[in-house]
């Protein structure tokens, strides 16, 4: 016992040997949570209705994540009774396989929008996306009508799609001829709107447990 702690006492003493040992000790804990995680990360596929972003959907959803949408909107339900009851059926991981890279998050300023999809009018997207008190006059959330302005440039919602087919998703050669006209003439508030009016409807079986419709123009999201 005494000839141990000589031991222990040595590497207190050394603060080099001290500081080696703990990061030995910390890259073999981490090694033993990450490496399960890392051999299971190709084990979710994407169920047969799930589908990749088509190109105006694609498109918005370069825009939520260049305007930082994603700061203060989490897309993860978590299964827990207060947020199933509000926002839908909890989240799946197979919902966010063709995200790259997912927006679950974790910060809630506004709502979770997982399920956002359908639950208002393309109409009430576009003024809440302009200008939210005009909709919700107690939000604290910025407006974008700029948007309603800017063009999506369809060359380059083209060269994405074929990046991605690379990395794996299933866009076939005519899913990429026709990118660019899907896009052409269309404004980044479009395909913002096209982006939200998609979250939670690709995966159907999930459809009848989520939240209930609310269109109202002054409904709050």
């Amino acid at each position: 016992m005494a000839g141990g702690y000589k031991y222990f006492e040595a590497i207190e003493k050394n603060v080099g040997l001290l500081g080696v040992l703990t990061a030995i000790s910390v890259m073999i804990g981490g090694l033993a949570e990450i490496t399960p995680l890392l051999m299971r990360a190709h084990e979710v596929k994407a169920p047969i209705h799930v589908k990749p972003y088509d190109a105006l959907r694609l498109a918005g959803r370069d825009v939520y994540v260049r305007e930082g949408c994603y700061a203060c909107h989490t897309q993860m339900i978590r299964a827990l009774r207060a947020e199933t009851a509000r926002y839908g059926h909890y989240s799946t991981a197979d919902e966010s396989v063709y995200d790259r890279p997912h927006q679950w998050g974790s910060k809630r300023t506004g709502p979770d929008l997982a399920r956002v999809g359908g639950k208002y009018s393309d109409e009430w997207q576009t003024v809440h996306l302009r200008n939210p008190r005009a909709v919700v006059p107690e939000s604290n959330m910025p407006g974008y009508p700029w948007l309603s302005q800017a063009q999506v440039d369809p060359d380059e919602i083209t060269q994405k799609m074929k990046v991605l087919r690379t990395l794996g998703e299933p866009y076939t050669d005519e899913d990429i001829a026709k990118a660019g006209a899907a896009v052409k003439g269309r404004t980044e508030m479009e395909a913002l709107v096209a982006f939200l009016q998609g979250l939670g409807l690709t995966n159907e079986p999930l459809k009848t447990a989520a939240a209930p419709s609310a269109s109202a123009p002054g409904a709050k999201p």
